[in-house]
Parts: C-alpha cells; sequence; structure tokens
C-alpha cells in the first residue's frame, strides 16, 4: 500500500511521533510504501527528522508549508502538494494537524486521490481568536466531501465535529494515538538516577508537567497554582519537561514568585528521555487548555503515576476521577492547586491511582495496535473508493 501521509512539521510533540510511529510500523511490518510531505521543521520544540532519515521511507520537504499563516505560502504549498501527489501518485493520503489537513485535503480531491484525515485535535477550539475560530470551521466544513474517512485520538474530536455539522458520525473511527509502552511500563528503574541527576532529593515530592513552552499548554495556570501548594507542602518541587518560545515568561513568573529553588526547567529533551522524567515525578499534571487526547496522560498512568488535568476535550476517557486521577474545571487556578495538594498528602491514593491506570491503558495505547486499526481503515476506504 502506498500512502503519502502530509504534515507541516515533524517536530518533538504527540501529533508528529504519533504519525512517525504510524509510517515506520507500516514501512517495516507491512512492507508498504509510505511517503511523508512536510513543511520545514524549525523552532526550539527539537525535531524528528533525524529518526525519519534513519528509518529509511520517502520523504519530500514542501518548502512553503509552514506554520505560521500567509496567503502566498499557502497558495504556493498547495500547488507544491498537488505537484507531488500527482508525481509519487500514492494510492490514499493521510492529512494530519490543521493547516496541513485543510491544504492536504484540497491537493488529494484536486490529484483525485482519495483522502484520510486525522483529528489530534479540534482545528477550531478554545482560545482561538473568533475570527479564526470561524475560519477554521468553515474550511472544515468546506474540505469534508474531500475526506473518505476521519480519524479521531478521542471519542471527544468526533463529538465535536459532528455538533459543528463537519460530517456524520458514521464517517469516523476512534483510534487511540499510540507510542511504545514498555519504557514506559518498565520506568520505575529510572528512577533514582533520573531523580539524582535533576538534584531532586529523596524526600522531595515531584510534580511534573510535560509540555512545549508554548500558548494554551497551560504553564502559567500550574504556577500560579504552586505557591499555594508549596506553602501546605514545603518540599514540592516542580519538574516542567520541554522548551519554546515561552519560557523567558514562564521563568520570569516563576522569579516573580521567589520560587526559584522549587522549579526545575529541563529545556528540551529527547523523546527516549521522557519514561525516566516520569518515573522521577510522583503527581503529573496536564494542564492545556485545549488538547485531542494529550498522550503524557496514559504514558503517565503507565507508569503508575496519578495525573491531574483540567476537564477538556479527550481527558475524561482516561482521567477517571477518584480512580486514576483527578479533574478540575477549566482554568481554576485554585481548583487545580487543591488537587495536586489532595494527592500530595495521600501517598497511599496516588499508588492506588497510579495502579488503576496502569491496568486501564497498558493494551489501549500500543502503536502497533494503533497502526494495524489506521491500516483498516485505509482498506475500507479503498475499497469503497474503487481503489486496489
Amino acid at each position: 500500500m502506498k500512502v503519502a501521509h502530509i504534515i507541516t512539521r515533524m517536530i518533538i510533540g504527540g501529533a508528529m511521533e504519533n504519525t512517525l510511529h504510524n509510517l515506520t510500523d507500516h514501512y517495516r511490518d507491512y512492507g508498504d510504501e509510505p511517503i511523508l510531505l512536510t513543511g520545514p521543521t524549525e523552532g526550539p520544540e527539537g525535531s524528528l527528522m533525524d529518526q525519519v532519515r534513519q528509518v529509511g521511507f520517502d520523504y519530500r520537504i514542501v518548502t512553503s508549508l509552514r506554520r505560521s499563516v500567509n496567503p502566498l505560502d499557502e497558495y504556493r504549498a498547495y500547488r507544491q502538494l498537488v505537484r507531488l501527489l500527482r508525481e509519487t501518485k500514492p494510492d490514499l493520503v493521510h492529512t494530519h494537524t490543521s493547516k496541513a489537513g485543510i491544504l492536504g485535503r484540497m491537493a488529494a480531491s484536486k490529484a483525485g486521490i482519495p483522502c484520510v484525515h486525522t483529528i489530534h485535535g479540534a482545528s477550531f477550539h478554545y482560545g482561538q481568536h473568533p475570527a479564526a475560530y470561524r475560519l477554521y470551521r468553515g474550511l472544515e466544513k468546506y474540505v469534508a466531501s474531500s475526506t473518505a474517512h476521519y480519524i479521531s485520538v478521542c471519542d471527544k474530536m468526533t463529538d465535536i465535529y459532528v455538533s459543528a455539522g463537519i460530517a456524520p458520525r458514521e464517517k469516523f473511527t476512534t483510534i487511540y494515538s499510540g507510542f511504545d509502552t514498555e519504557p514506559f511500563l518498565k520506568s520505575e528503574q529510572l528512577r533514582g538516577p533520573a531523580r539524582q541527576k535533576l538534584g531532586f532529593q529523596e524526600d522531595d515530592l515531584v510534580v511534573g508537567k510535560i509540555g512545549r513552552l508554548f500558548p494554551l499548554k497551560g504553564h502559567e495556570c500550574l504556577i500560579a497554582a504552586s505557591k499555594d501548594v508549596i506553602e501546605a507542602f514545603p518540599r514540592v518541587k516542580f519538574l516542567l519537561i520541554g522548551d519554546g518560545i515561552l519560557r523567558e515568561k514562564y521563568e520570569l513568573q516563576i522569579r516573580e514568585l521567589g520560587l526559584q529553588s522549587h522549579f526545575v526547567l529541563t529545556g528540551m529533551v529527547a523523546p527516549e528521555e521522557i519514561p525516566g522524567l516520569i518515573a522521577a515525578s510522583d503527581i503529573v499534571v496536564h494542564a492545556s487548555q485545549w488538547e485531542g487526547l494529550a498522550r503524557v496522560l496514559p504514558q503517565a498512568l503507565m507508569a503508575g503515576r496519578p495525573v491531574v488535568s483540567f476537564d477538556i476535550d479527550g481527558a475524561p476517557e482516561v482521567v477517571k476521577p477518584g480512580q486514576t486521577g483527578l479533574l478540575v474545571k477549566l482554568n481554576d487556578v485554585s481548583g487545580l492547586s487543591q488537587a495536586i495538594k489532595d494527592l500530595a498528602g495521600d501517598a497511599e491514593l496516588r499508588k492506588t491511582m497510579g495502579e488503576r491506570g496502569r491496568a486501564l491503558c497498558t493494551e489501549k495505547f500500543d502503536h502497533r495496535l494503533m497502526s494495524a486499526r489506521i491500516r483498516d481503515v485505509y482498506e475500507q476506504v479503498l475499497r469503497e473508493s474503487g481503489g486496489s
């Protein structure tokens, strides 16, 4: 099977790692011929392009496909994509992320190729300027006829698109975003060395957060909540894992609160370091204000760590209040603080929630299961479209 995947950038992040697993599994396990069409990977978030080159499947850089909005670039990217699809002649196109999802589906339609789109997170969402929200919702309706099938990373994404009138429910299949689960299941052995490297003491209680230092990731809410937590539990330390354009802003916020000794910022880390960093934590907080279903939630639970999350999008599908973690109303800083304190003061509860979370998530999030189910969708689409 020859499938062209279109995505804006291959930075370190959930949607991109999902796509890389998908390409790699189909190339290695099924003997398929995947093709990656992606824009230049730039910025402080890190790059997955070295891994792409190591696997060995075909990839092309679409020079005009960039994250920032520029109508001239969008037109050029669309033209490049059409040309590349006609040149490579894939059986199917699979698009990812918001901008690449729109342009890629338009290009696939122009080239006469059936297209599947994965909703990693709704392209119209909380925190957008109202004009951008209306634009993306309108564009999603426009390209819906060019979408043979949708893959949602959680049930909530399907609910959002169906409620918005994008497409009927029967055009959606939920497939959780898979990853390599074994390092998280075996991560406890990494706890001691990781904590020592980070400078934590044995009696420190570590609250970890994984995510790019970027708008809508919620770091400012966690920092604001930290002061109250530290007053109640002076041995609490906060571990911010990731880098991004807002690092200086958050470092200033921490200094203004006088909490520098309670925060460790790792900067950019490679994906293979994440299991050890989660193991170094006692509680994992996910305070993003917009997300599909953040991979850090099942990753933390598989490592046996309870999670605290804002009650958004797909989070309730793995964060079961009182069972695997705690949910907090969006942007409720006092509620976030209280949830962290509830877990910080109860070691037995943390252990029980982590065990339940591991049992809930272990089988659902393996990347090989994800890739097999995605391939089933491809076969269904090709049968319905008359493809080989």
